[in-house]
């Protein structure tokens, strides 16, 4: 049979099914179930199949919907006559509802949209003339608003069956249909009750839910975001339930999806309203407007919203923020638990770290949650990073680990190791030597025991416990944990190369020391390099390669002078980042200032100081460095006021501490008493400052015969510090 009499049959077909289906409706019949929703060996799936398609039956398992008999018999009513077009939309319908997806697009694709398309605008331009009025002279409109729901929710359900059959970018501009010719119609949005008296709202609503994910399906995120925007910039009068649902949709995508879109332009917008600029604060801004709304009881509440809002603000940098959201919800809507645990994890990250303690505190009080796991973790680890509360930091860990008996070995781990860490920190503080040492054993224990839980296999495990053994001076141990930790890492940590360095420093390996940090520099970009370079400049002094430091001195500062014009310091989410540099760069220039003192180079060290002074007058490590400098000219007066001015703006500041002390010592004006306060209170807060261990030792020197035992004692603990001592400290 040749293919023209294949297709006239089908035609012919067809025609006989539609008019069918137009006669028994235009005869008010209700037509039979099997007539209406067509089975499997339907006319149009074996017209379908002849020509050359297979049915995928059951891939949409529907109940034939009888409200589309209505909209026909309305529009039977309205324009007298089912045009071939309505026939076919209505039959796609039931070829769709018993699963033929297939034969039903079969028989969408045979629908003329683009012939109709001028009478359904006139239709729908009439309908949204809301103050029109026509009169019984006025022609009859060229169909019926019931025949332009049909046929809209027949280019809808076209578009459902593409996707069905994978075709996502041919459904997706199938979608788009719809929303280009309503909206071109009615530009200034949709009159309220529109389609009240029929299915056209509800296959608006449809299909603006649909097209963003359709675009997603077809690998397209410029046009996915295109159509979020459409759908709540166009006024489609959609609930707030899909309006709120489609903001989190859109949200997500934003955050997730990868890709960085182009600003919206709003050709709408305030002189005086927020132009998102980047995903990030799109997304922030639609999370808000959510909470907004279940604040004010518009929709209902969804933890999932403060989720991605916690990690967007974070990203931003602005956690601070996150707390004020987090305060505005009315009581009753966020569950008090997560809201103590949230706000505790913002003030945390802004900085803010007894803010977050306190909060923590009440949570964990006798009337709150007092075994709330996570509350206790944060809380230990908070007090772990202040030796003043370290005590209460191992309180709170012990207690963590006694709310975990079964629980799994990661978060038992982590327990450990933040006991281990707060066992560390108070050891740092104690008086007593007994103290001290029985403080830094259960340190290292708890540690060890966090590294068997996790079979080493926690980075910050590992970390810890290399760092605490370096501490310790066991530098072999500490070495095996380091190289351990850079292989666990891939050498992605600037933090383990910088620690692995000062390891083999301490070991006074310091050629090995400073291949290392050339092997980090290698691997990382020019902007994270500063640590590193000082580190190796560091090396350098070290090797008494001191012109090579000053170069290398003068790299960091070339580098960060172009970081600040590159990008500034008024990024927001790069705040923390600004901070850090400014820290750097200080700390740079009184490097710079300690290497031309050492040359005897006073013009050159005055220049560093008026720079650092610039960042920060009121520093204690200028005033020290300040100090050094009159130091070195003789000027011991003008030192010791350097110095007490340094401890004026930082009690605890321990290189001035000791400073102080060689400088009464040397001008006699003080009794020896004063000076030996001075240098325990250094060794108080650093046992491990050999200067200080020295100085004492010089200070019972001068005492003679009866303290010799004694100045002993600290020249053999300066001397076993100072040949294990790294170029920088390991913390």
């Amino acid at each position: 049979m040749s293919k023209n009499r294949i297709e006239e049959r089908r035609r012919a077909q067809i025609t006989r099914k539609l008019g069918r289906i137009m006669q028994c409706l235009c005869s008010g019949e209700q037509l039979r179930a099997d007539e209406m929703a067509p089975s499997s060996e339907s006319l149009a799936t074996k017209d379908h199949a002849v020509s050359g398609y297979t049915s995928n039956d059951g891939e949409i398992n529907q109940k034939p919907d009888t409200g589309n008999i209505e909209e026909a018999e309305s529009s039977l009513r309205e324009s007298g006559c089912l045009n071939y077009e309505e026939a076919r939309a209505l039959l796609g319908r039931y070829e769709f509802q018993k699963g033929n997806v297939e034969a039903a697009l079969h028989v969408f694709e045979g629908i003329d949209i683009a012939a109709v398309t001028p009478k359904m605008r006139l239709v729908l331009g009439r309908r949204g003339e809301r103050q029109m009025r026509w009169s019984q002279s006025e022609a009859t409109p060229p169909m019926s608003i019931h025949a332009v729901s049909l046929l809209l929710e027949a280019v809808y359900l076209k578009a459902k069956s593409l996707q069905a059959l994978g075709r996502y970018k041919e459904a997706a501009q199938s979608c788009k249909v719809i929303l280009d010719l309503v909206e071109s119609t009615l530009p200034e949005g949709l009159p309220e009750n529109f389609g009240a008296d029929c299915k056209l709202q509800e296959t608006l609503n449809k299909a603006i839910e649909l097209l963003p994910e359709l675009w997603k399906l077809a690998d397209s995120p410029h046009e996915a975001i295109l159509s979020y925007r459409r759908a709540l910039l166009y006024n489609w009068h959609l609930d707030e339930e899909t309006t709120a649902k489609i903001q989190k949709e859109f949200a997500i995508f934003l955050l997730y999806s990868g890709g960085e879109a182009s600003p919206p332009n709003l050709r709408s917008q305030m002189d005086s309203s927020f132009v998102p600029r980047n995903n990030i604060e799109e997304a922030i801004l639609l999370l808000m407007i959510l909470l907004r709304k279940v604040s004010l009881k518009r929709i209902d509440w969804d933890p999932s919203i403060m989720d991605h809002l916690s990690y967007a603000l974070s990203v931003s940098g602005d956690l601070r923020a996150l707390a004020n959201q987090v305060e505005e919800l009315l009581p009753g809507i966020m569950d008090r638990k997560d809201a103590y645990l949230t706000l505790s994890l913002c003030y945390y990250g802004d900085g803010e770290d007894l803010t977050a303690l306190d909060l923590l505190r009440k949570l964990l009080g006798s009337g709150q949650d007092p075994h709330c796991v996570p509350a206790l973790l944060l809380a230990s680890k908070i007090c772990g990073e202040n030796p003043r509360y370290a005590e209460e930091g191992i309180n709170f860990a012990q207690r963590a680990l006694e709310s975990l008996p079964g629980k799994c070995d990661e978060t038992v781990g982590v327990a450990n190791c933040l006991l281990g860490i707060s066992y560390s920190a108070h050891s740092r503080s104690v008086l007593a030597d007994v103290e001290k040492v029985k403080r830094q054993s259960e340190a290292l224990q708890s540690l060890e025991n966090a590294g068997r839980k996790t079979r080493m296999r926690d980075p910050n495990i590992v970390y810890h416990l290399s760092l605490e053994n370096a501490e310790q001076r066991k530098l072999d141990a500490a070495l095996y944990y380091a190289k351990r930790l850079l292989k666990l890492e891939g050498g992605s940590n600037l933090k383990t190369w910088i620690l692995l360095a000062r390891i083999l420093s301490a070991q006074k390996q310091f050629l090995d020391a400073e291949t290392i940090i050339n092997a980090a520099l290698d691997q990382t970009g020019k902007w994270g390099q500063g640590e590193l370079l000082r580190t190796k400049a560091k090396l350098q002094i070290a090797q008494g390669r001191l012109k090579n430091a000053i170069e290398t001195y003068t790299q960091i500062l070339a580098v960060l002078q172009v970081q600040n014009k590159s990008f500034g310091s008024g990024k927001k989410h790069l705040k923390g980042n600004v901070n850090h540099d400014r820290t750097l760069e200080l700390e740079t220039w009184h490097d710079l200032a300690h290497v031309y003192i050492s040359l005897s180079q006073w013009c050159d060290a005055e220049i560093c100081l008026s720079k650092s002074a610039a960042i920060s007058y009121h520093s204690s490590s200028r005033w020290h460095v300040l100090g050094l400098l009159q130091q070195a000219k003789g000027l011991h007066k003008e030192a010791l006021k350097a110095f007490r001015q340094a401890l004026d703006v930082e009690p605890t500041h321990v290189p001035s501490l000791v400073s102080v002390a060689v400088v009464l010592r040397r001008l006699g004006s003080h009794s020896p008493a004063v000076v030996r306060n001075f240098l325990t209170e250094a060794l108080r807060l650093d046992r491990m400052n050999a200067s200080a261990w020295y100085n004492l030792g010089l200070l019972y020197k001068d005492e003679g015969a009866a303290s010799a035992l004694e100045a002993a004692e600290c020249f053999e603990a300066a001397s076993a510090l100072q040949e294990t001592s790294p170029v920088e400290n390991f913390r």
